[in-house]
């Protein structure tokens, strides 16, 4: 079992936020488990949470933003892709600002801080989510694709290929999370030069500069253009020589662009809210098809949780696996304390016992007789008959044999039982049966919704000379 994670102890940074270019302190805040990330405005009136979940994306032009609660925090994605990087489960991000900052357009600066904190690990189980079947996302008007295939790690691949002929067609892959601080964290976001009179005409990238983001040069400029360029990032020694990347910076990778747009897909898929096992193939990915992507898995996990939470439906109308004169011959009860008409389904490691609740029963006629209802602990006897069939089936002369509970733990009623009811008892096996103890699992259910539900633990006993006598059995 892998266990949850937060940090020790609260820890601080400051930058500036690249689109709004305000100066922003963010604090990383040890969460409780199951807690998830969280960020919080506590620059605001009332210091407003803001769930990251991508339910609550509203924007992607060049970053992922988040609402909630009348309050908004822009560009998500590298602090959340740190946190996943260093398997963080549950942190409280709060900041004073609209934007978490950009610092160096990686996710290392949030990486270091955080491990500087020191990882705690916590006592909930770490619950994944793992696929089972492929998943498929697609945007031919922007040519993206992305496909998620069964894998028992966290893996991704990507291609990144904008017909450029600075950048070409790069690839990048991680094969399993703890890869990420080492071969994707220092990574840098980057635009190509063309771009920057767009994003400034739309009042973004306020904050940024050379220090930040690596800005691909794919064409020729000329001298007055470059003297723009000095003005935008105030600094005078503004260089192009050719083809290639703006004042010659240095890449950490030749594949760096493709590895950043990994870290992105990281930290946006992060919005899921729970950590995921599959492998993620990804061609020309972007922060819009990202979310379209992780709310597409998070609409299968909550599909697939319904599903498991669903009541099961059961076939009354076909032949009973045992009838009532079948089960007279297994347990030694008769009416009126035989509380179960007909089992329809029997298996090694479970059953379903039926019992048709009239007004004839005995139980009525003292237990709330002008408003009868069967008493809860009937039903847990009838689950116990139910679940005694189970375990004397595992014998070979089970006439031979007594059932005795020793234990009852999560014992729940529901809803009421009352004359014309149709009571289902599914019972299963929580460990195997082993020298004679038998522990089991049930749920009571009238018309597919569940009544109550308890566990059992009881053993079974082989009488000799009329006398009970224990028994080990493997």
């Amino acid at each position: 079992m892998i266990k949850q994670r937060t940090i020790k102890k609260q820890v601080s940074i400051s930058g500036t936020g690249l689109h709004t270019g305000k100066q922003v302190n963010l604090t990383f805040v040890p969460a409780p488990e199951n807690h998830g990330y969280k960020f919080q405005r506590v620059d605001l009136t009332d210091n407003p949470i803001i769930d990251a979940d991508v339910d609550n994306v509203i924007d992607t032009a060049r970053g992922t933003t988040l609402e909630q609660n009348g309050a908004r925090v822009y560009t998500t994605e590298h602090v959340l892709a740190a946190l996943v990087g260093l398997e963080i489960d549950n942190m409280l991000i709060q900041l004073d600002g609209p934007e978490i900052p950009i610092m160096d357009g990686s996710a290392m600066p949030f990486i270091k801080l955080l491990e500087g904190a020191g990882l705690m690990e916590q006592n909930a189980e770490r619950v994944y989510f793992e696929l089972k079947e492929n998943l498929s996302y697609e945007d031919p008007i922007k040519n993206v694709e992305m496909l998620a295939v069964p894998q028992d790690s966290f893996r991704l691949t990507v291609m990144v290929d904008y017909n450029s002929d600075v950048l070409g067609t790069q690839h990048a892959h991680i094969y399993n999370v703890n890869q990420f601080k080492t071969d994707i964290a220092m990574c840098r976001t980057f635009v190509f030069l063309h771009e920057l009179e767009a994003l400034l005409a739309n009042d973004l990238i306020k904050g940024g500069d050379l220090n930040n983001a690596i800005v691909l040069v794919d064409k020729e400029i000329s001298e007055a253009q470059i003297d723009h360029l000095k003005k935008i990032f105030h600094k005078e020694d503004v260089e192009i020589k050719g083809k290639g990347v703006l004042n010659n910076t240095t890449l950490h990778y030749f594949n760096e662009p493709a590895r950043h747009k990994l870290l992105d897909i990281v930290g946006d898929l992060a919005l899921v809210g729970v950590p995921l096992k599959m492998h993620i193939l990804a061609a020309r990915p972007g922060h819009a098809g990202n979310i379209a992507f992780a709310k597409k898995i998070k609409a299968l996990i909550k599909s697939q949780r319904a599903k498991k939470n669903a009541s099961p439906m059961f076939d009354l109308s076909k032949e009973p696996v045992l009838n009532i004169m079948d089960i007279q011959k297994l347990l030694p009860h008769r009416q009126p304390f035989l509380l179960i008409d007909k089992i329809m389904e029997l298996t090694p490691e479970s059953v379903v016992g039926v019992k048709n609740v009239t007004m004839n029963e005995e139980f009525f006629k003292g237990h709330f007789p002008e408003n009868p209802v069967m008493p809860g602990v009937l039903l847990v006897e009838a689950m116990a008959q139910t679940g005694g069939i189970l375990v004397l089936k595992t014998v070979p002369d089970p006439e031979n044999y007594l059932t005795y509970f020793m234990k009852l733990d999560g014992v729940k009623f529901k809803q009421k039982v009352i004359p014309g009811d149709t009571v289902v008892f599914d019972l299963k096996l929580l460990t195997p049966i082993r020298r004679g103890i038998c522990h089991m699992k049930g749920i009571a259910y009238v018309n597919n919704k569940p009544v109550m539900e308890a566990e059992m633990m009881a053993q079974i006993v082989k009488i000799k000379n009329n006398e009970p006598t224990l028994v080990h059995t493997s």
